[in-house]
C-alpha cells in the first residue's frame, strides 16, 4: 500500500464534502463539517499533507491515526497535525462528523514566519506526543471566533487587497490563542513552565531533527549545530518534554522507517540506505533494539 502524498492544491475536492467552504488563494482553505463523511480522497492509504491542519472538532469522531499513532478524539477536541505528519483517514470514524477544518499551506506559514514546532512542542510532554488538546466549551468557542473571521475573510473579502494581510493576522492571532490555551493546560498539570532560553533551543532542536534526521542521528551534530555542549542539550530537552533528545531523533529515524518498510515498496537494503545506515545489518540492529522487532518482521505484521 503506497502512501498518498497531498498538496495544497488538491484539497479543493474538499468543498464537495463541506457543509460551508471558504479558499483564500493558495494560503488557506477553511472547512465546516456537519454530519458529513469525511473525504478520504478516494484512497485507503494514509496521506502525507505537505502543510498545516486543523481540527476543530463538536462531535461525530471516535479516533484518528496520526505518524501511526491512534488517538481517541471527543467533541471540543484540537487536533493540531504539523506538515508531513502521516494521517490513515481510513482510521477515522466519520459518521456524522461535525468539525472545522482549516488546511494551511507551508508558503503561507512561512511568510507569516509561523514556525509549528512552537506550536506542536505544547503536546510534547510526557511519554507520548500528543497532537491533541481537549478544550472547555469556552475555550472552543474562542477558537470557533478566530475560524469564522477567517472564513468571513476568504469569502467576502477575497477581492481586498487587504485580504491577504488580513488573513495573515487572524492566522498569527490565532497561532498565540492556541499557544496561550496549550500553556494554560500545562500550568493546570502543574507542569513547570519553560524558560523562553530553554525553549527557544527546544525549537530549534525540533526544527533541526525534523531537516536532518535522515542523516544525523548523533545528539553532538544537534549540540553543535546550537552552539551548546550535547550534555547540555540533552538536559534541557529532558527537562523540557520529558524524553532525551537521543529519543526525539530515535522517534523521526523509526517512524520513517516504519513508513517506508509499509508503503515505500522499497526493499529493506534500500531503506536501510536512505536513512544513512552503513549497511543493512545496522539498520536491522537499530530498528530491532527501539522496536523489539527486527524490520522484516514489521512488514509483515
Amino acid at each position: 500500500m503506497l502512501q498518498h502524498s497531498v498538496k495544497f492544491s488538491d484539497l479543493i475536492s474538499v468543498k464537495e464534502f463541506a457543509t460551508d467552504y471558504s479558499r483564500m488563494g493558495t494560503d488557506y482553505i477553511l472547512s465546516r463539517f456537519e454530519g458529513r463523511s469525511f473525504p478520504s480522497h478516494n484512497t485507503t492509504s494514509p496521506i502525507r499533507f505537505d502543510g498545516l491542519t486543523i481540527l476543530l472538532t463538536f462531535g461525530g469522531i471516535s479516533h484518528i491515526t496520526i505518524n501511526m499513532e491512534s488517538y481517541e478524539v471527543s467533541e471540543n477536541a484540537l487536533i493540531f497535525i504539523t506538515p508531513q505528519s502521516i494521517i490513515n483517514v481510513d482510521d477515522m470514524d466519520s459518521a456524522n462528523l461535525s468539525a472545522y477544518m482549516l488546511f494551511m499551506s507551508t508558503d503561507f506559514l512561512e511568510s507569516i514566519n509561523i514556525d509549528t514546532t512552537v506550536i506542536g512542542m505544547n503536546y510534547a510532554r510526557g511519554k507520548q506526543t500528543n497532537p491533541i488538546l481537549s478544550l472547555t466549551d469556552d475555550e472552543s468557542a474562542i477558537l470557533r471566533k478566530y475560524l469564522d473571521l477567517l472564513h468571513t475573510n476568504a469569502s467576502c473579502n477575497s477581492q481586498s487587497p487587504f485580504s491577504r494581510s488580513i488573513g495573515r493576522n487572524l492566522v498569527a492571532a490565532l497561532m498565540y490563542q492556541i499557544l496561550d490555551l496549550g500553556n494554560r493546560h500545562v500550568e493546570a498539570e502543574s507542569i513547570e513552565p519553560t524558560r523562553s532560553r530553554r525553549i527557544n533551543y527546544v525549537h530549534e532542536f525540533m526544527r533541526l531533527v525534523k531537516k536532518h534526521y535522515r542523516t544525523e542521528r548523533a545528539v553532538g551534530f544537534y549540540a553543535d549545530k546550537l552552539f551548546i555542549s550535547p550534555k547540555y542539550l540533552s538536559l534541557i530537552i529532558k527537562e523540557t518534554t520529558g524524553r532525551s533528545a537521543a529519543q526525539w531523533i530515535a522517534e523521526h529515524v523509526i517512524l520513517e522507517a516504519k513508513n517506508m518498510l509499509r508503503f515505500s515498496g522499497k526493499n529493506i537494503q534500500q531503506i536501510a540506505y536512505d536513512l544513512n545506515f552503513t549497511n543493512q545489518s545496522s539498520f536491522g540492529k537499530y530498528f530491532k533494539h527501539l522496536t523489539g522487532m527486527s524490520p522484516s518482521e514489521f512488514q509483515k505484521s
